[in-house]
């Protein structure tokens, strides 16, 4: 006979914080609650582990049922327990973060979320749960980690401007950039490769294209780097 264990136990569940860039502002994928509680709320994607299956393949389940989103730059946050956080039971949740390009990744709601939508992180509407708490620790691990790793390349799409790469760290690291000296730290690490073409914005000069060198992006991003301005 299996050995069974004589005291309550605590549900598990994950909890996606998904980010992405529109090329002004970071912004992050939330969905509508369709289930109470918290019935029509908006809310990280998310829910319950299946027996069968690691957080990990919880997590990336989730995120497929709830938003499409498959196939995406996926990395455990933190473990998140505390007692009341959720109404129903007693529930500790594995919250990860996601880097996604938005302009790939249209949100569709599904499952137990009625909608799915990106909303720019400045402007967030009132969060179910505890999810705040786990959308401002998400913040600090991606601020702290555009200082160590190269992480533009799940951000961005294939061929972007230098302009459009300092925008992403404004909007990450929520300050303004000189752009002399951003360009002359980018461009000294060898991580970008100038193409022979060009994007013409509004009534301004064309502007270079690049793209990240893979396998020095590779290398940089096992050993780390430091990317103070």
């Amino acid at each position: 006979m299996p050995h069974t264990y004589e005291y309550p136990r605590a549900a598990l569940t994950v909890d996606c914080v998904v980010f992405g860039f529109d090329e002004a502002e970071l912004k992050v994928l939330l969905i509508r609650r369709g289930l109470a509680p918290f019935k029509g709320k908006w809310a990280l994607p998310g829910g319950f582990v299946r027996l069968e299956e690691t957080v990990d393949e919880a997590a990336r389940r989730e995120l497929s049922e709830e938003t499409g989103l498959k196939d995406v730059f996926l990395e455990q946050l933190y473990t998140f327990g505390a007692i009341d956080r959720d109404p129903r039971e007693r529930v500790v949740s594995v919250a990860y973060y996601a880097l996604v390009k938005l302009a790939e990744h249209p949100a569709t709601g599904a499952s137990d979320a009625s909608d799915a939508q990106w909303f720019t992180v400045a402007e967030l509407p009132a969060l179910a749960f505890d999810h705040a708490d786990i959308l401002r620790t998400a913040l600090e691990r991606l601020r702290g980690k555009v200082r160590y790793e190269p992480i533009g390349f799940e951000l961005l799409p294939q061929k972007f401007t230098l302009s459009e790469l300092q925008h992403l760290y404004e909007a990450v690291l929520q300050a303004n950039l000189d752009k002399r000296n951003f360009r002359k730290k980018i461009l000294s690490m060898g991580l970008l490769l100038p193409l022979k073409e060009q994007a013409r914005t509004g009534a301004h000069r064309p502007a270079q294209l690049f793209r990240f060198d893979a396998k020095k992006y590779s290398a940089l991003k096992k050993r780390g780097f430091n990317f103070e301005l």
